[in-house]
């Protein structure tokens, strides 16, 4: 499992990471303070305060594609 921390600025910034996170098959968790949702949740996402960094919990060994993705999001 790998962590980083995101953060998502706007309405665009949820729809391209959700739509970035729908491409693999691995799991993706979202965690804000106590809160933890599913990173393909559009739903999820905006249940979270977006006004303050994102920690995501990446669940594989092999998403350095992915990481490359979503790097425009990394706080």
């Amino acid at each position: 499992m790998k962590e980083i921390t995101i953060a998502l600025k706007s309405i665009d910034d949820v729809k391209e990471f959700v739509k970035i996170v729908n491409m693999y098959d691995f799991d993706v968790d979202m965690v804000s303070g106590r809160h933890i949702v599913d990173a393909k949740s559009i739903m999820g996402i905006f249940s979270l305060d977006l006004s303050k960094s994102i920690k995501l919990n990446i669940h594989a060994t092999d998403c350095d594609k992915f990481l490359d993705e979503i790097k425009k999001f990394a706080a």
